[in-house]
């Protein structure tokens, strides 16, 4: 997906490794940076970016399917288990083509709200039943293609999900039999034809994951995490995102599930824990010496009622720091970023504990590292061209000026005007250049995966 060829960039403002400038040009061959220059006029051969450029955004954690759950789980109290009881129902509507429809529309929603990184947290593998389809990766293959088509990078993160219970439970038939293999080493064989069938197709890879210690027996660890190992991929694990999923492995293995991933060598700096919310000092102090990066996803977790985590002790630690949209009740990274910082604020009572320099990193670098794209997230030569024009005029960020401040803090994802991905514009003037109408594209597909809420 990467362009071919020269094109040059010309920046009203930028972000680089120093700080904002002015009148940045960017000059760009085959979908990378090739120079960056400052304090440059606009030339009429440039490519003209208004606002503040941003690097481009990494969304570290998505389930594609649970952006149908949008708006449609808030009708009750309810609670984790009970959303999830909901997201099963639509799961076991989906079809590849289904999926593949969904997953687009919901790619390009992200294209349009700057996020030219997507890992994709994939465990609906199977048909109806957990039968296997002729291609035993079509699910995982038709999220490879929709990325591909709303012109995003996808690291496909594969995850390996066997039992229902931190006990072994075996898969709950008519809910959650499409998500298993049956073990850990099926599950290696199936991921490594997939990574074989991927090879070298730009814009994708292939990482691994563990459900969760829920999702996936001790015994049936090694296999998932020797194979990522072997292939240097990422690997990403929900953890200790409720007080319960905590206190049930404290019952049935007598340690934390950070103590349990620990013990079955899975923590480590290509490790990615998502959520990370309940933790002890003895799993803070597990993350910092293996370097386990985390993923947080506020608007998530809040949506959920799951907790506030230890932002600020993790930060301080030496693994990466990312966010992710997860169950997309927005797809907005400056919000989850922001949040970070404002939900510490409100469990500690104190004010100005993360500077925006440090969220829109863990928005940007941290995240495209912890999906395995280290050549992206920055503006400068060699990284990806990936560039995010940001207003810096809207009603939200007017007065405020071009400042990361104004980007983290008052910018939604609604003032995104320009997208380059790899060199490629995928979004201009607010406008997806392969999806021109994303809305009609979401209600058409929710609607043929639900019923109702399609265009009419």
């Amino acid at each position: 997906m990467s362009a071919t060829g020269e094109a040059v960039w010309w920046c009203e403002h930028a972000l680089l490794d120093s700080g904002v400038a002015d009148g940045v040009l960017v000059s760009t061959t085959d979908g990378r940076i090739a120079s960056v220059e400052a304090g440059v006029a606009p030339t009429s051969a440039s490519g003209v970016l208004r606002g503040l450029v941003v690097p481009g955004l990494a969304n570290t954690h998505s389930h594609a399917f649970h952006r149908a759950l949008r708006s449609r789980t808030q009708r009750d109290r309810g609670s984790f288990w009970t959303w999830r009881e909901l997201m099963y129902e639509v799961a076991a509507r989906l079809t590849p083509d289904l999926y593949r429809d969904l997953a687009r529309a919901v790619y390009a929603e992200m294209a349009l709200a700057g996020i030219t990184s997507v890992g994709e947290f994939h465990y609906l593998h199977h048909d109806m039943g957990g039968a296997p389809y002729a291609e035993p990766n079509e699910m995982g293959l038709a999220l490879i293609a929709a990325a591909s088509e709303a012109g995003v990078r996808i690291t496909l993160l594969d995850a390996c999900y066997l039992s229902s219970a931190v006990d072994g439970s075996p898969l709950a038939e008519g809910t959650q039999q499409r998500f298993g293999d049956g073990s850990g080493d099926a599950w290696a064989e199936r991921v490594e034809a997939l990574h074989k069938q991927v090879g070298d197709q730009p814009g994708a890879l292939v990482g691994a994951a563990l459900h969760s210690v829920r999702g996936v027996p001790v015994s049936q660890m090694p296999a998932v995490v020797e194979w990522a190992a072997a292939r240097r991929a990422p690997l990403h694990v929900h953890c200790c995102e409720q007080v319960g999923e905590v206190e049930q492995c404290l019952a049935v293995h007598g340690r934390t599930p950070i103590a349990l991933l620990r013990d079955a060598g899975a923590l480590g700096p290509r490790t990615t824990l998502v959520h990370a919310t309940h933790l002890a000092a003895d799993d803070l102090a597990a993350i910092d010496q293996s370097a386990t990066g985390v993923c947080f996803c506020p608007t998530t977790e809040r949506d959920l009622g799951d907790g506030i985590g230890p932002a600020s002790a993790l930060l301080a630690g030496s693994g990466s720091f990312s966010l992710g949209s997860d169950s997309h009740a927005v797809i907005d990274m400056f919000e989850e970023a922001r949040a970070v910082e404002l939900d510490e604020r409100l469990a500690r009572q104190e004010r100005g504990l993360i500077t925006a320099s440090r969220l829109l990193r863990a928005a940007t670098i941290e995240g495209q590292q912890s999906l395995g794209w280290s050549d992206a997230g920055q503006i400068r030569a060699g990284a990806r061209a990936d560039l995010v024009a940001v207003d810096m005029g809207s009603a939200r960020t007017a007065g405020g000026g071009a400042t990361v401040e104004n980007v983290v803090f008052a910018a939604t994802a609604g003032d995104v005007t320009d997208v380059v991905v790899d060199g490629r514009f995928v979004v201009q003037d607010r406008r997806h250049t392969a999806v021109p109408d994303v809305p009609r594209a979401l209600a058409d597909a929710i609607g043929a995966v639900i019923g109702g809420g399609g265009s009419q």
